[in-house]
């Protein structure tokens, strides 16, 4: 199976503090990865590079056979962990915000992801709260056809009622041509979708592989093996 995403010996110093350190891991087409760890522990840093946020950096980035920026965008659909849609706009011209910038962008499925998720059409984005503005950024995000979906803190301010419903909506994009990146601190809800996590503690990789492999070593679930590793950071 060949990959959407190949990180090679990617660090990233602050000063003299590594903020990612000799990071290495592969994504395959159809796979769905979560990116484990507390704050401060390079998930942040890590996404900025594959985006072409951050460019000041060693080691080798592919996005589809492409390096970050301008050629690997167009394969990247990107959902940060603050909000980013004008918020003047009401939730109906949000949808067509998207249309206009993104080619690949399907109105239809972005509208009726909104509605089924009960965000009125006619607010504008400053009036809804936390967790309706999650819900419709998610929605975007989720209707463009991209190869690589990355998802930074997805479901942090839904109400549960909610979470199955996006949950399977990521489930669903994530098909034999498209990966998915979850960044997340909510593990216990998202473990069961996952195909392979990979573990970040203070810019390096401590464990990585595949969701079903990890927990027959451990012999424990991936919720309960990042409460273990991360217990005194979180």
């Amino acid at each position: 199976m060949s990959n959407i995403l190949e990180l090679k010996n990617v660090s990233k110093k602050y000063s003299k503090n590594f903020a990612l350190n000799n990071v290495n891991f592969n994504i395959e087409k159809g796979c769905i990865m979560g990116l484990l760890g507390p704050n401060g522990s390079g998930k942040t840093t890590l996404i900025k590079i594959i985006t072409g946020l951050l460019t000041n950096y060693s080691g080798d980035v592919l996005i589809n056979d492409n390096s970050p920026g301008y050629f690997a965008n167009k394969y990247i659909s990107y959902l940060p962990d603050k909000q980013h849609i004008p918020t003047w706009l009401k939730v109906k011209e949000s949808i067509k915000f998207f249309e206009d910038f993104y080619e690949d962008f399907d109105k239809e499925r972005a509208a009726d992801m909104i509605s089924k998720m009960d965000v009125p059409f006619d607010s504008k984005i400053k009036n809804l709260s936390r967790g309706q503005i999650e819900k419709v950024t998610l929605s975007l995000v989720m209707s463009r056809r991209a190869k690589l979906y990355i998802l930074d803190e997805p479901i942090g301010a839904v109400d549960p009622a909610s979470r199955d419903f996006i949950i399977e909506t990521i489930l669903k994009n994530a098909g034999n041509e498209s990966s998915i990146l979850i960044s997340t601190h909510i593990i216990s809800d998202v473990e069961p979708i996952l195909n392979k996590a990979i573990f970040l503690k203070k810019g390096e990789v401590i464990l990585s592989g595949d969701v079903e492999s990890i927990r027959k070593e451990q012999q424990k679930s991936i919720d309960e093996i990042f409460r273990e590793v991360f217990k005194n950071v979180i």
